[in-house]
């Protein structure tokens, strides 16, 4: 009988745990990884739908809150999105190479969007080029607009495309489920909505003198 995915709430499964490798310790180590990146992952949510509202607040003409984001990260923006791309790509990276869970067709969709962002984000932030963050935009946008189509195939909203079962792990499957809700492609969702904040506002001060980075002489 097929089984399914193993919940890493518990840290309870160990059939996905690597070959050769002491399943207790190796469980423990993943459950504690996840349940750190799930914490992260409701850390982020709050600052995404602050930056949200933020955003929408200074399309309506409030553009205090806005002011104050912009003058609190100013010349940091390229850093905290390098942060967090780096975040992602490394608990990306852990789930599938230690933990053992096979990313599906959407899943490398996702980490084409996500991965080049950890090094590009890092090169603009050295070079403190917030010009290059006009150019980096696309890859969050197009990387949100996969995880939701992904989170409505796993929630069984829309229907699961054949490709989807080409490697052998189908795009339903939740590999994860924290707080009944944080799952791969939501950690990723998050990532991405704070990468585009980031980004936008890296870009919107493009124009600017990146006064905290900048060289005194």
């Amino acid at each position: 009988m097929a089984r399914g995915p193993p919940d890493f709430k518990s840290g309870a499964s160990d059939q996905f745990r690597h070959p050769g490798a002491a399943s207790v310790s190796l469980r423990r180590m993943t459950h504690d990884v996840i349940a750190l990146l799930a914490v992260l992952g409701v850390v982020g949510q709050v600052l995404a739908v602050a930056l949200i509202v933020i955003g929408v607040l200074a399309l309506f003409g409030v553009r205090g809150p806005l002011a104050a984001v912009r003058s609190w990260l100013w010349g940091y923006e390229l850093w905290a999105a390098f942060v967090v791309a780096a975040i992602a790509t490394g608990g990306s990276l852990f789930l599938s190479q230690v933990a053992g869970f096979v990313p599906c067709e959407l899943c490398w969709f996702q980490r084409i969007c996500m991965y080049p962002l950890s090094i590009l984000t890092l090169f603009a932030a050295v070079h403190n080029d917030n010009r290059f963050a006009r150019y980096l935009l696309p890859f969050p946008v197009i990387g949100a607009c996969i995880s939701i189509y992904h989170l409505l195939i796993e929630n069984q909203v829309i229907a699961e495309p054949s490709a989807c079962r080409i490697g052998g792990t189908g795009c339903a499957v939740k590999w994860i489920n924290y707080f009944g809700y944080m799952t791969i492609p939501m950690l990723t969702l998050t990532a991405f909505v704070l990468l585009i904040g980031f980004l936008a506002l890296a870009a919107a001060d493009s124009s600017e003198p990146a006064g905290t980075l900048a060289a005194d002489g």
